[in-house]
């Protein structure tokens, strides 16, 4: 491949990746077309993009952005799964893409600066909240004290309202009429 060539797919690799936060890197070895297909559309289903690079090329694009640091991954044929979803949901995705062909070897994940290697690091950032999940726990947690506290206030009041309410209905019962 020409220098020219390889400088023009450095360039398109970084418009593509250049600015994610995050990557899970998968090796295709071994998948025959129609099954890459398949999951390269199961994925564009989800909001993902799957990108089969050279690992050469790909160091040379991410030098300096966000995403720098997932170089221990790419070791052989690799593909980058990014996109809009969250890491957790990528690798939710890919866990289940595996149980369905044994052949995908998952490399790892990458986000944050750390990096999370092979099957055991995917599950383990599958059982991360998603970037939802953690915004609902978050204010779950914050409206939760002030759910109590007008649960508190109102309780005591609705019993004094439902006894007074109870006391003028004997009255009016009692009432000759």
């Amino acid at each position: 491949m020409s220098k020219k060539i390889k400088n023009l797919m450095t360039v398109e690799l970084t418009k593509r990746v250049g600015e994610i936060d995050s990557v899970a890197v998968i090796s295709p070895k071994g998948i025959d077309g129609a099954k890459t297909h398949g999951i390269r559309r199961r994925l564009h289903e989800k909001g993902l993009r799957m990108t089969v690079v050279k690992n050469t090329l790909v160091r040379r694009a991410l030098t300096g952005k966000k995403i720098e640091g997932f170089h221990s991954l790419l070791d052989g044929p690799s593909a980058l799964i990014y996109g809009q979803a969250s890491i957790s949901a990528i690798a939710r995705l890919l866990l289940d893409e595996k149980k369905n062909n044994e052949k995908i070897e998952l490399r790892g994940a990458f986000f944050d600066g750390e990096v999370y290697t092979g099957d055991k690091g995917m599950e383990t950032v599958s059982k991360l909240p998603t970037r939802e999940e953690a915004i609902g726990s978050l204010i779950a947690t914050i409206l939760g004290p002030g759910a109590g506290l007008a649960g508190a206030l109102a309780g005591p009041g609705s019993t004094l309202g439902s006894l007074l309410t109870a006391i003028e209905d004997k009255a009016k019962e009692s009432e000759p009429k």
